[in-house]
């Protein structure tokens, strides 16, 4: 069976991964506690006891406004470590998938972004993620990036819907910002796109036909994931209200205000638009990702249904 190592296993996509990730191989998942993503001595120990034939980095420091005041521990975390990870790799012949952001972008586009589009991040955070990309694209031949954006999910404490439930909750009104636009991205669907290009990772040969134009191709590079559709936080924040009171979740919440983002200033500057085109991916792996709407209600459902 083929060596798996996730890091970042007790984050919100980690945990999911965890789930998805079991039926290729065998898997090794570190979290938080077993290892310090600030250490680039552990990172390469971690690898060289383990001797994975594929690595899987789901852990990031995605804290967008604290990165501005926090730069050394987002570059050790979203620099530095990925590209440790991508020298182990590259030692050990393995294969490298790791996740990025739309935060890569300015924002100044206005229809979804290709694979192919210039980075030119506006914020510390999506400096660092950059830097990462680039040094696992530098370090290591058998990499996959995949640039997501707008993750939630029904594991972790921070997402976005598990803060407008928790505030739709508390008050009567809100205002959410109006000019900011893209995709949301349920882990889940998240989880199972890049379970299958790990499963491609491997070409299966017919033992009736063993050339190697028989083998199932791989598929490295660079991929966008998102949910299709494109929406801005407000309308998001709308949808998670509608969807939630339809399935029973206490909301005292009476109205959503739309506010623009000057109006709201952060110490980050955010990206306008950042949709992900998600064609590669899809043409690459014939996994279509859910439009944002369906894959929000399936998760508010389960989550709701982890409440009793």
């Amino acid at each position: 069976m083929t060596r798996i190592l996730l890091i970042g296993a007790n984050g919100q996509l980690g945990q999911e991964l965890h789930r998805t990730l079991g039926a290729e191989g065998a898997l090794t998942a570190v979290g938080r506690t077993e290892l310090d993503l600030t250490q680039a001595d552990a990172i390469r120990d971690t690898i060289r006891s383990l001797t994975p034939e594929v690595i899987v980095n789901a852990a990031a420091y995605t804290a967008v406004d604290k990165a501005e005041a926090n730069e050394d521990v987002a570059k050790a975390v979203n620099a530095i470590a990925p590209t440790v990870m991508a020298e182990e790799s590259q030692r050990l012949g393995a294969t490298l998938m790791h996740v990025s952001t739309d935060y890569v972008f300015n924002g100044r586009k206005n229809t979804p972004y290709l694979e192919t589009d210039l980075p030119d991040p506006l914020g510390i955070y999506g400096q660092t993620k950059l830097m990462g990309e680039d040094g696992i694209r530098q370090s290591c031949n058998r990499h996959i990036i995949i640039r997501t954006a707008w993750v939630y999910g029904t594991q972790g404490k921070g997402n976005f819907v598990k803060t407008m439930l928790r505030l739709g909750a508390e008050r009567e009104e809100l205002g959410i910002v109006v000019d900011q636009v893209g995709s949301p991205t349920w882990t889940r669907d998240l989880a199972d796109a890049m379970t299958a290009l790990v499963h491609h990772l491997n070409p299966q040969i017919d033992p009736q036909n063993p050339s190697m134009e028989n083998q199932t191709p791989e598929f490295l590079g660079l991929y966008h994931y998102a949910n299709s559709g494109v929406i801005s936080w407000y309308d998001f924040a709308i949808a998670i209200f509608e969807e939630a009171e339809a399935i029973g979740f206490p909301l005292a919440i009476k109205r959503v205000k739309p506010i623009f983002t000057a109006e709201y200033p952060l110490p980050a500057q955010r990206p306008a638009y950042s949709s992900l085109s998600n064609r590669r991916i899809a043409n690459a792996t014939g996994v279509y990702p859910p439009y944002w709407r369906h894959s929000l209600r399936k998760m508010l459902a389960e989550l709701y249904a982890l409440r009793a």
